[in-house]
C-alpha cells in the first residue's frame, strides 16, 4: 500500500543545530521562515537554509504530536493502527511523502520524485509478489494523477496500460479537489494560518513563495488544454505551446461549474490604497486625481485559472507578477500536464474516489483594501458559504447562484469533489446505509439508475433527520475489466476523514472482499454492518445484554478497590469481538500470493 501525504519539514538553524518540534521553530520565527519560504521564480531554498521532506511511516504518522497544532498534527496515525491491528505487516505499507511546497514539474526537476516513486512501485512488485493498493489524500490526489501523465511519457504507449496493470490494483482518492478548492484564494490574498501562531500577513507571504500554491486553485471544469507533445520528457527538448481553451457554454453562460463567482473585490481608485507602502512614487500625482469609488469586480474559477483575475489586481498587488509568472511557467507551461484541468477517469482496473458532504463549505469571498501595507492589503469582508443545497452569507444573507444537490467537506466545495461521478457510466447502482453498525433495515438500493455523464446523480431516498448515511455509487459494467465506485460520507470533515472509523471499516471490508476468492458480487454487500473490533461491541443496557451477540460476548471481571478506606467489589464488562465470527486478518504481503491458503476458520 502506498500513501500520499504531506511530509515534515524540519528547521536548521545552522549546521550544528536541527530545530524539530513546531514550537522550537515557531520559537525562532524569523528561521522558520527562512527554511519554509521558497524563491517565488526558480522555487530554491534560502542559501542559509534547506529543508527537505521527511520519510518513511514516520513522515505521515504525526507532524509534531500537537504542541501547538492539535488534532492537525495527527495525519494517517489511526489509519496505520488499523491495518496493523488486522494483520498488515508494517513494511507492507509505504509513504511516499512529497515535499508539498513544490509545483508538480519541480517535485521531478529537484528531487526525482516520480523517477524515485515508479521505482517504488517496481520494488513492491518484486518484493510482495502482487500489485499495490493506493491510497491518497487532499492534495496527494493531484500528485498521483500527475504521476499517471508523467510516467505516459516514461513508458512505451503499448506497455503503459500493462504497467498500470502489474503495479497498481485500486486506488483510493480520498478527499480529491478534483476542480481544486476555494479556499486557496484566502490564502492567496489574506493568508491562512490553519491555526498556528503567526500572523496572516507571514503567512500569505509564505504560502505565495511555494510553487504549489496555485496547485488547487479552483478552475473550471469547462475549460481543458491540449497538450502536443514533441519530445521525451527528461531530454530537455522543447516541446509545441500548450493550448488552453473553454467549451461555449463556459462563456455563454459566464459559468465554471462552481454555485457562485469566487471573487469579488473592490479595486481601489488610487493604488497607494492597496498598499501604502508602494504608494510614496505616486504621491506626487495624488493631487491631480479625483477621488473616486471603488470599483468591485467578479471573478469566476475560469478567470482565476487563466490569470484573468491576477492581471486585473496587478496594479494593485506586488505578488501578481509573481503569481502570474508562476501561472504560466510551472502550470499551463508544464511539459507534462495542465494540472488546471478537469480530471478524466485514470485508467486503473479499480477506482474508489471518497469524500464527506454537507457540511458548510466556503465558496465565495468579498474582499476590499485594508489601507495597511502589503502583504496585509486586503481585508477579507464576507464569506458565502454552500450548505446543504443553499448559499449564504457569513452576515446571513441568502444569495442566488447554483448551488448543488449537497455542500462540500468544509474544505473543497461540493462539485469539485463530486467530479469523479463523470467517471461513472450510463447505468449506476446506488445504496445508501446508515454510517453505525446495522442490520439492514434502514438500507436503500437502486439499481441500474440512468446517469448523464456531466450531470450530477441524486438519489431519490429517503432520510431518517438524525442518521448520518454512507451513498455509494457503483459501476462495474460499462469499462470492461474496470469498476468505478463514488461514497458519499455524511458530515465527514476534509482533514479528520482519514482518521473516521467508518472510512477505515469501509475501506478494510472491500479490500477483504476484493482477495476473497469465493467473492460472488462486484462490490462488498452493504447489507449489513456488524462490528469489527473490541471497541464497536458495547453493552445493551435496555436488552441487559452483550449488543450484537452474534458478533460480541462479554465476560465478567471482578476487581477489588480501595475507595475511602472501604473495600468493595466492581463488575466490569469486557466486550469483544467473537473469534469465531470476527473477519480474519490476512498480510498483505500474502494477499496476491496465489498459492497462499484463503481456507479461514468459520
Amino acid at each position: 500500500m502506498l500513501h500520499f501525504s504531506f511530509s515534515i519539514q524540519y528547521c536548521l538553524v545552522d549546521d550544528r543545530r536541527r530545530l524539530q518540534s513546531t514550537m522550537q521553530c515557531l520559537s525562532a520565527m524569523n528561521c522558520w521562515l527562512k527554511c519554509m519560504m521558497l524563491d517565488p521564480y526558480n522555487q530554491t531554498d534560502h542559501p542559509e537554509c534547506k529543508s527537505r521532506p521527511d520519510s518513511g511511516l514516520s513522515a505521515i504518522t504525526e507532524l509534531d504530536p500537537g504542541y501547538i497544532t492539535g488534532p492537525l498534527s495527527s495525519v494517517w496515525k489511526e489509519w496505520i493502527k488499523w491495518c496493523i491491528e488486522f494483520g498488515i505487516e508494517a513494511n507492507a505499507i509505504l509513504a511516499v511523502p512529497y515535499d508539498w511546497r513544490l509545483s508538480p514539474s519541480k517535485l521531478e526537476e529537484r528531487d526525482l520524485y516520480f523517477h524515485k516513486l515508479k521505482l517504488t512501485f517496481e520494488t513492491a512488485l518484486k518484493h510482495r509478489g502482487g500489485p499495490s493498493i493506493v491510497f491518497a489524500h487532499s492534495l496527494g490526489n493531484n500528485v498521483f494523477r500527475y504521476f499517471l501523465e508523467w510516467l505516459k511519457l516514461e513508458i512505451a504507449p503499448k506497455k503503459y496500460i500493462q504497467w498500470l496493470d502489474d503495479h497498481i490494483h485500486a486506488y483510493f482518492a480520498v478527499g480529491s479537489p478534483l476542480l481544486g478548492s476555494v479556499q486557496t484564494v484566502e490564502a492567496t490574498l489574506s493568508g491562512s494560518t490553519f491555526g498556528l501562531p503567526v500572523p496572516e500577513g507571514t503567512a500569505r507571504l509564505m504560502f505565495n513563495s511555494f510553487g504549489s500554491s496555485l496547485w488547487m486553485t479552483p478552475f473550471s471544469e469547462y475549460c481543458r488544454s491540449e497538450n502536443v507533445y514533441s519530445k521525451h520528457f527528461s531530454t530537455g527538448r522543447k516541446k509545441k505551446h500548450n493550448i488552453y481553451h473553454c467549451d461555449d457554454l463556459e462563456y455563454r453562460l459566464n459559468y465554471s461549474g462552481f454555485p457562485t463567482n469566487i471573487i469579488n473585490i473592490e479595486i481601489p481608485s488610487v493604488v497607494a490604497e492597496a498598499y501604502p507602502s508602494f504608494g510614496d512614487e505616486l504621491q506626487a500625482n495624488l493631487s491631480n486625481m479625483e477621488c473616486g469609488v471603488p470599483t468591485q469586480l467578479s471573478f469566476n474559477a475560469r478567470e482565476i485559472a487563466d490569470g484573468t483575475f491576477f492581471k486585473a489586481i496587478e496594479d494593485y498587488d506586488p505578488d501578481s507578477k509573481r503569481l502570474l509568472y508562476q501561472l504560466d511557467k510551472l502550470y499551463h507551461g508544464d511539459p507534462v500536464l495542465n494540472p488546471l484541468t478537469p480530471w478524466e477517469r485514470p485508467p486503473l482496473k479499480n477506482i474508489f474516489c471518497i469524500y464527506g458532504v454537507d457540511s458548510r463549505t466556503e465558496v465565495g469571498y468579498y474582499f476590499a483594501p485594508s489601507g495597511k501595507p502589503y502583504p496585509d492589503n486586503w481585508i477579507m469582508t464576507d464569506v458565502v458559504y454552500e450548505f446543504e443545497g443553499t448559499l449564504y452569507t457569513r452576515s446571513g444573507n441568502l444569495i442566488e447562484g447554483n448551488p448543488g444537490a449537497a455542500s462540500g467537506d468544509e474544505t473543497v466545495p461540493y462539485n469539485s469533489l463530486s467530479y469523479c461521478k463523470n467517471w461513472l457510466g450510463p447505468k449506476v447502482n446506488i445504496t445508501r446505509t446508515p454510517q453505525s453498525e446495522h442490520d439492514g433495515e434502514d438500507v436503500q438500493v437502486h439499481t441500474d439508475v440512468e446517469h448523464q455523464i456531466g450531470a450530477d446523480i441524486i438519489p431519490n431516498m429517503t432520510r431518517s433527520p438524525r442518521v448520518k448515511y454512507i451513498t455509494y455509487y457503483e459501476d462495474s459494467e460499462s469499462l470492461p475489466g474496470q469498476r468505478t465506485a463514488v461514497w458519499e460520507i455524511d458530515k465527514a470533515n476534509h482533514r479528520n476523514i482519514v482518521r473516521s472509523p467508518i472510512l477505515m471499516r469501509e475501506l478494510w471490508l472491500e479490500m477483504w472482499h476484493d482477495i476473497h476468492p469465493d467473492k460472488k458480487s462486484k462490490f462488498v454487500t452493504k447489507a449489513k454492518r456488524g462490528p469489527l473490533r473490541d471497541e464497536d461491541c458495547y453493552w445493551d443496557y435496555g436488552k441487559a445484554r452483550c449488543a450484537w451477540a452474534e458478533y460480541c460476548e462479554y465476560s465478567l471481571l471482578y476487581v477489588c478497590k480501595n475507595n475511602d478506606a472501604d473495600m468493595f467489589l466492581e463488575m466490569f464488562i469486557w466486550v469483544k469481538v467473537a473469534g469465531s465470527k470476527a473477519l480474519q486478518p490476512i498480510s498483505f504481503s500474502n494477499m496476491y500470493n496465489h498459492n497462499h491458503n484463503h481456507n479461514h476458520e468459520r
